[in-house]
């Protein structure tokens, strides 16, 4: 376990998903794929549709971290939940979402991982658009999409879960839930 191994040594986490991405100038194509070449809306930006119209491009960024020494990936989930996904109309996607990132940042950790260096997988949950603080979105509707978020994630495989950027106190209580 990650707990055993973080009292040896120290561990190295992934670097900006997001961030890494802009490298590659996509457009629209490429997060479109042939998956949703006929979908209603832009998909430019939806960083989190790539794991299922873009895999070999998700997975070359996994590996592109750990061949640089991580030591922890995080999925490329940031705003996969239903709340932020609603914009791309892609909210009915998020178990396949979640699930493929999961098995995608599993697979690459699965084939570096090794007792000299350990490989861990973190789901990642980041802020929605709406804040509870605001009164923007009930608990129950926020609890409901990072659940359905989480419990795909889990599915795929992942050791743990990173809450992140997330700058409302109450969204992020929610999601520890």
């Amino acid at each position: 376990p990650i707990t055993a191994v973080m009292k040896e040594r120290i561990l190295v986490m992934d670097g900006g998903f997001g961030t890494t991405l802009q490298e590659y100038q996509l457009k629209e194509k490429d997060f479109r794929g042939q998956l949703f070449a006929k979908h209603d809306k832009d998909l430019k930006g939806c960083n989190d549709v790539l794991c299922l119209s873009n895999p070999s491009l998700v997975a070359d960024i996994h590996e592109r971290f750990l061949e640089a020494g991580a030591n922890i990936l995080s999925t490329n989930t940031f705003n996969a939940q239903a709340i932020s996904l609603k914009g791309y109309h892609l909210e009915n996607k998020v178990s396949e979402i979640n699930l493929a990132a999961a098995v995608i940042a599993r697979s690459i950790a699965n084939q570096y991982h090794c007792e000299e260096h350990p490989v861990y997988v973190f789901g990642s949950m980041g802020p929605t658009e709406k804040c509870i603080s605001l009164d923007e979105i009930s608990r129950d509707a926020l609890l409901k999409a990072y659940k359905e978020q989480a419990e795909a994630l889990m599915m795929g495989g992942v050791d743990g879960f990173i809450i992140e950027t997330i700058f409302d106190a109450e969204n992020a209580l929610i999601a520890l839930q």
